[in-house]
Formats: structure tokens, sequence, C-alpha cells
């Protein structure tokens, strides 16, 4: 069996409850954008100088979803392209909400954080098992794929 197979079941094995499997669906999208909105508040401009741009996506969260998607395309690479997509969606809704000059992008990433976590908690009050990452901490990188291998199977896509 390969990892990301591997990864995926036992990762399924705590997510039976539809509850828990529904707040996932919720939540977990939101902790991915909530951490990569709050990467994205951290000063860039040393980064910026260092390859000579000006550009807001010449930050923090670019590089580390790079680190992030090089762990993916070792697991599998069709699944990376997946999450490579949804961390460019992350991104350039960071970009956004910088733009609005509403609240600080950390500041509502950390609400989106802490109230994600909270519906995460829940869900896995009502499936009856801690979550995965108090096992391992890698299954925080395995949830936000175990999402997308659903898209994936409904989509027809081997991973």
């Amino acid at each position: 069996m390969r990892k990301i197979q591997q990864l995926l079941r036992e990762y399924g094995e705590r997510h039976q409850n539809p509850t828990n499997k529904r707040v996932h669906w919720i939540c977990v999208p939101l902790i991915f954008f909530s951490i990569v909105a709050m990467v994205w508040s951290i000063p860039a401009v040393s980064l910026q100088n260092l390859v000579n741009s000006q550009s807001p996506f010449v930050n923090w969260a670019t590089l580390i979803l790079f680190l992030v998607f090089i762990y993916y395309v070792t697991l599998s690479v069709p699944l990376a392209f997946g999450m490579l997509a949804f961390s460019a969606l992350c991104l350039v809704a960071s970009f956004g909400l910088s733009q609005l000059n509403f609240l600080p992008v950390w500041g509502l990433a950390l609400i989106i954080f802490i109230i994600a976590w909270i519906g995460q908690f829940y869900g896995h009050k009502m499936e009856g098992k801690k979550p995965s990452f108090f096992k391992d901490v890698q299954f925080l990188m395995i949830g936000p794929a175990w999402l997308m291998h659903f898209i994936f199977k409904r989509l027809g896509i081997d991973y």
C-alpha cells in the first residue's frame, strides 16, 4: 500500500461520524486558509529584497506553501497539484483581504483559526475520538489532502 493511501485510511478511521465529517469540510479549509493568511501578514521586505521583487506574492506564505507542495509531492503528485490550486486560492484571498483595509489580515485570520478549531474539537467530541494529530503531527497536513482525495474521487481523478 502506498504511503498516501495508508495515511488517508488511518485519518479516515478517526473521521467516521457524519457530523464530524461535515465539520471537517468547513473547518479544515478554514484552518488551512487562516494559517496561510497569518503567515501572509509577516513582513517580507527582506525576502522581497533577496529576489529583487516588489510583488505581494513574494512573501513567507508563498515560500512555506512551496515547501508544503514538496511534502505533498512526496505523497502523491496529483494530490499535490490539487493542494497547490487550493494554496493559490488561499494566497489570492489573503491578498484580497489585505487590500480591504477592514481588519489586519492576521487579526481576521486569527479569529477564523480559533473559531474553526472550536468547530474541529466539537466534531471530534461528536466522533468520540481525539484528533489524529495528537497521535502524529503529520496528520495536520493530511487533513486537507483527505478532503482533496474525496474531490478527486468524485471527479474520477486517480491520486
